[in-house]
């Protein structure tokens, strides 16, 4: 089978088109899935680049939806010719993967392979944000970072449904037309527009209940300063570097909060992880949310995929093709 192996840590140079033999199933709880699309996300990036920990070399990426090829023994509920998606398993950009089937998710009949890989990572973290991490009440204020990424439409269309006000930031009027068409009341061009200020504008001083930030260095700090009182500031990424350390004192004015969640944390069991993936799959069936893949690329592309995500060249969800 054809797949993307990392041998040593750095740029998406690193990424490199293979064939290796189909994986072998283990004698428990696995089953063997034949990839139909896969998702391209920063994970797979800093997993590339030696952030996360690892051991080389590896077969890149964790996201993807295909059709079950065979099971252990052991496996119950689960048989070939299931369709089902993943967010969590590594090595997926590749034709085939073993995955652990407690892990694996089922994909509606109405729902395709490609919407189920762009949608179950990006999705999933959309809608702990929105509805666990800070649960968004009608009439709160939010900003939304990087409002036309993956995330972002995603998050902001939850954010409108669930009754906020969506300010969102983008760089380009390209962008800015994608998120508008997502929900967002307001949009800030922070290439040209200095954020902060145009929050606390927008809002006649008040500020935001919440910050969602999946940019990190470049925006984190004044991020803070646009939250009214009480609000919290959830930095869930890291696109433009990491966020700096803060002394806790820096929270004092406006009693503020701060988070750092990651999508593991919130799927830590197979029933937390289906009930989410059904909301968001309910979603997409009810016509309540809009998946939008921008960007497919054949597998062998990996590495152009990768460094147009890390350029920021792309909007909504990238795939890989196997």
């Amino acid at each position: 089978m054809h797949a993307i192996v990392v041998k040593s840590h750095g740029g998406p140079e690193c990424l490199a088109f293979e064939d290796l033999p189909i994986p072998s199933l283990g004698p428990s709880g696995q089953a063997l899935v034949r990839l139909a699309a896969v998702g391209v996300n920063f994970i797979d990036v800093y997993q590339r680049m030696g952030k996360y920990p690892g051991t080389l070399p590896f077969v890149a990426g964790s996201e993807g939806a295909g059709t079950v090829e065979a099971v252990s023994p052991d496996v119950t509920g689960l048989r070939p010719g299931d369709r089902v998606a993943f967010c969590d398993v590594r090595g997926s950009y590749a034709a085939y993967v073993v995955a652990p089937a407690e892990r694996l998710v089922p994909v509606p009949a109405d729902v395709d392979d490609r919407t189920a890989a762009a949608l179950l990572l990006q999705g999933m973290t959309a809608q702990y944000l929105s509805k666990s991490t800070y649960p968004i009440r009608p009439g709160d204020v939010v900003l939304v970072h990087a409002a036309a990424g993956g995330v972002g439409l995603l998050l902001t269309q939850m954010a409108r449904r669930a009754g906020a006000r969506v300010i969102g930031t983008v760089s380009t009027e390209e962008k800015a037309a994608l998120a508008r068409d997502a929900g967002a009341e307001d949009i800030i061009l922070y290439t040209s527009q200095d954020f902060a200020a145009e929050t606390m504008r927008l809002t006649g001083g008040a500020g935001v209940n919440a910050v969602y930030d999946s940019v990190g260095k470049t925006t984190f700090e004044k991020g803070l300063d646009v939250l009214r009182r009480r609000g919290i500031m959830v930095s869930f990424g890291q696109s433009s570097g990491n966020a700096p350390a803060i002394e806790p004192l820096r929270l004092v004015n406006r009693s503020l909060y701060l988070t750092r969640p990651k999508l593991l944390d919130y799927i830590t069991t197979a029933e937390e992880l289906r009930e989410r993936a059904a909301d968001v799959f309910g979603m997409v069936e009810r016509g309540e949310l809009h998946v939008r893949i921008a960007h497919v690329y054949p597998l062998r592309d990996a590495a152009q995929a990768q460094r147009d995500l890390e350029g920021r060249k792309t909007t909504g969800k990238i795939l890989l093709i196997p």
